[in-house]
C-alpha cells in the first residue's frame, strides 16, 4: 500500500531528462534560483492554473487537474485537460468527472519557451496521459506542449517508444532519489541556461573532477 510520501512529482522527470545533476540539485538538495526564464513560467502557470474552466457543448477544459500513477509512483498537476464528447449516446467512461458519455481525453502543458531537441518536455507530458490514464482507464494517444515564445501547440504522440523511456527516466530518478546522491555535473550548451549553474559550477567541478581522476591515476601507478 502506497502512501502519499511514496509518490514523487512528475515535474521532476523533465528535470531529469534535461539534467540529472539540476534534478538532483532542485529535489534532493532543495536548491533553487530564478532567473528571467524561470519567472517568467512561474507567472504563466499560474495564469493557467488560476480556475480556468472551460465548459461548451460537447468540450470541457479543466486547469491545474490533480493526477498521480501508481505504476510510476508519480503525482504532479496537468496545465489544461481538454474533454472532447465522441458520443453522447456511448457507455459513460468518465463518471469521475460527473458526465454522461463517452469522452476523448487529451492533456495539455504549457511551457514558456519554445520546443526542445530533447525530449524532457515530451517526457513530462508522456507522465501525464500515464496517470490520467491509470486513473479513468480512458487511452490517450496523443497530447500537447503550447510554448508561449512561439504561441503554438506542439502534438506529442505517445507512442511505445516515448513511453518507454518515460518509464526509464522514472525510474532513474526514483533510484537517484532513493540513493539521495546529485550526479556530478558535465558541462554543455544547456548549461548556460539553467538558473542554477552559479550553484551547479558546472566547469570548476568537472575540472576538479578531472583533476582528482588524474592524481588517484597518478598515484596508483607509483603504488604500483
Amino acid at each position: 500500500m502506497l502512501d502519499d510520501d511514496d509518490f514523487l512529482p512528475i515535474s521532476a522527470l523533465q528535470h531529469y531528462i534535461f539534467c540529472p545533476r539540476q534534478c538532483g540539485l532542485i529535489h534532493l538538495e532543495r536548491e533553487w534560483k530564478e532567473n528571467i526564464l524561470t519567472a517568467r513560467g512561474s507567472i504563466e502557470h499560474e495564469r493557467v492554473h488560476d480556475g480556468y474552466k472551460e465548459f461548451r457543448r460537447g468540450r470541457r477544459q479543466l486547469s491545474g487537474v490533480t493526477v498521480r500513477s501508481r505504476a510510476l509512483q508519480l503525482q504532479g498537476q496537468i496545465d489544461v485537460l481538454e474533454l472532447e464528447l465522441i458520443d453522447a449516446d456511448g457507455p459513460d467512461n468518465l463518471p469521475s468527472f460527473g458526465l454522461k458519455g463517452c469522452w476523448d481525453v487529451y492533456p495539455v502543458e504549457f511551457k514558456h519557451g519554445e520546443p526542445k531537441q530533447s525530449d524532457c518536455d515530451r517526457v513530462q507530458l508522456c507522465a501525464q496521459a500515464i496517470c490520467v490514464e491509470e486513473m479513468t482507464r480512458v487511452p490517450i494517444t496523443t497530447a500537447s506542449l503550447f510554448y508561449h515564445r512561439i504561441r503554438r501547440r506542439e502534438d506529442v504522440l505517445l507512442d511505445e517508444a516515448l513511453r518507454r523511456k518515460t518509464t526509464a527516466a522514472a525510474e532513474g530518478f526514483r533510484a537517484m532519489f532513493e540513493s539521495g546522491a546529485t550526479p556530478p555535473p558535465v558541462y554543455g550548451r544547456q548549461c548556460r541556461s539553467c538558473s542554477l549553474i552559479d550553484i551547479c559550477m558546472p566547469k570548476k567541478m568537472a575540472r576538479n573532477a578531472t583533476r582528482y581522476h588524474q592524481l588517484l591515476f597518478t598515484q596508483q601507478e607509483v603504488s604500483d
